[in-house]
């Protein structure tokens, strides 16, 4: 039925890509202006509403850069309570960040963080810092052309590709797929760890928009161990109990078929992604003896949960000679 009420809503998405296509020509054009900074910045994106694998892959970044470079990440801090631009600092909290920010100060408190809806302003704002950046990450900013970043990359999920995709409202791109061109790399995520070689190429040929662009491959990495605040568990030990799954991402399937490969007993209660949960869901949380959730729901719960663990995930690429190739086109 909601699939019906979507294809019904096409003419929209043809009105909403005449606008985005508009709007995509007149910075083409210069009509609308880009600044283009000195220091290496480079963008983590997509075209759809989410469910790619951003956060893993700014972390992957993050962790590759920050042994040889200062590593600032601007990111606009979805469903933070604060307002403006806002550095990060020993006292910030999910609620003056957003969940994704906070997880990665939580992780790396060595980086610049900033959240801002004005990505221009906070990247100028960090360069007249005292010890500025040598690199800049720009979270979720593709489709924000007031910066020219030197670098794009465009991520896409492997079970749903952007070239098998509509736009809003019929489909889940926000963006238009001829965007994709202008990416440096294209990163398939979540792929079978087991993805063949004629998968790849089949995939790169629907996907590769220039002669120019690259189509790498990922997949997720998920910890051995899970963790709550007060300990650290072997996964497998923690999987022989029966626990609730509580999700508030945009694509849970990856984690459930990880816990259907190894035969968990859960029971699966879903949310929406960036889920404010209201004092009513907590409660009834609390009811539950043991919950499983993602590391990004698992910040903006785990002060309200004491009965909470939540299992990490990595991007690792398919092969050596894939992460070889990102690394050549990312020149840092």
């Amino acid at each position: 039925m909601i699939q019906f009420l979507r294809y019904l809503l096409f003419p929209i998405s043809i009105l909403y890509g005449a606008v985005v296509r508009l709007r995509h020509l007149l910075y083409d054009y210069g009509i609308f202006s880009s600044t283009t900074f000195n220091v290496p910045i480079i963008c983590v994106g997509n075209l759809s509403v989410g469910g790619t694998g951003k956060t893993p892959m700014v972390e992957y970044l993050i962790k590759n850069l920050q042994s040889y470079k200062r590593v600032g990440v601007i990111s606009r801090g979805y469903k933070r309570k604060t307002r403006g631009f806002v550095l990060a600092n020993e006292k910030s909290t999910v609620l003056d960040l957003g969940d994704e920010p906070f997880q990665f100060w939580r992780k790396y408190p060595e980086i610049i963080l900033a959240v801002g809806s004005d990505r221009v302003r906070s990247v100028e704002k960090l360069l007249k810092l005292q010890n500025p950046p040598d690199v800049i990450l720009l979270d979720d900013a593709f489709q924000h052309r007031r910066i020219k970043a030197q670098k794009n990359i465009v991520l896409t999920s492997y079970n749903n590709l952007y070239s098998d995709d509509y736009l809003l409202p019929t489909g889940n791109l926000r963006d238009v797929v001829s965007r994709a061109k202008k990416a440096d790399v294209v990163v398939v995520t979540k792929c079978p760890t087991n993805i063949s070689e004629e998968k790849r190429k089949e995939i790169t040929e629907k996907l590769k928009r220039s002669v120019t662009q690259k189509v790498v491959f990922t997949t997720i990495f998920y910890s051995k161990k899970i963790y709550s605040q007060k300990e650290t568990i072997n996964l497998h030990d923690f999987l022989k109990i029966p626990f609730v799954v509580v999700t508030g991402i945009a694509n849970p399937l990856p984690l459930i078929q990880f816990l259907e490969d190894n035969q968990a007993n859960y029971k699966h209660l879903q949310f929406s992604d960036h889920h404010n949960f209201t004092n009513s869901e907590i409660e009834k949380l609390k009811r539950e003896s043991r919950i499983l959730t993602t590391e990004k729901d698992f910040v903006r719960l785990q002060n309200q949960l004491t009965n909470i663990y939540y299992l990490p995930i990595e991007t690792e690429f398919v092969s050596k000679s894939e992460e070889s190739v990102f690394w050549e086109i990312l020149n840092i």
